[in-house]
């Protein structure tokens, strides 16, 4: 077990420079990066301003956004959204603090750093469980 664990560890901290929080004056390049991505697919959704910063902007214990800043330009945006469960019938674990991988785009080829980036931040707010979809790019 002591060797599983050490092969599946994450790292202490994230890998990507520029990686960090969303905030509400990157709405107009989130929509363009998203809105982007998602048009090379048949169905999809186009996403407005006021509908990213309604679903994607940070709400603590809701929706988590990060994006890379490269030179005074955002390159990447990665997000999960927060899903808690209940434990039921068990005297100390109440709660499974369950995170879900949303939209994520990469135009620098960085999604795999950038998923694990999130795995390490997902752990560092106290998430037992992170869960991805074979969805997009999420193979």
């Amino acid at each position: 077990m002591a060797r599983y664990l050490k092969l599946h560890k994450l790292p202490a901290k994230t890998s990507i420079p520029g990686f960090r929080v969303m905030k509400k004056q990157d709405v107009p390049r989130v929509q363009e990066l998203l809105n982007k991505y998602l048009s090379t697919v048949t169905l999809h959704v186009h996403f407005s301003q006021e509908e990213i910063e309604y679903f994607l902007l940070p709400r603590d214990g809701v929706i988590y956004s990060f994006v890379v800043e490269d030179e005074h330009d955002i390159t990447d945006f990665f997000s999960f959204y927060s899903l808690p469960s209940s434990v039921l019938k068990h005297d100390y674990h109440t709660m499974l603090n369950v995170a879900y991988s949303y939209y994520n785009v990469s135009t620098t080829n960085r999604l795999k750093e950038g998923m694990e980036d999130l795995l390490v931040l997902a752990r560092d707010l106290g998430y037992d469980v992170f869960n991805c979809l074979d969805l997009m790019e999420n193979h």
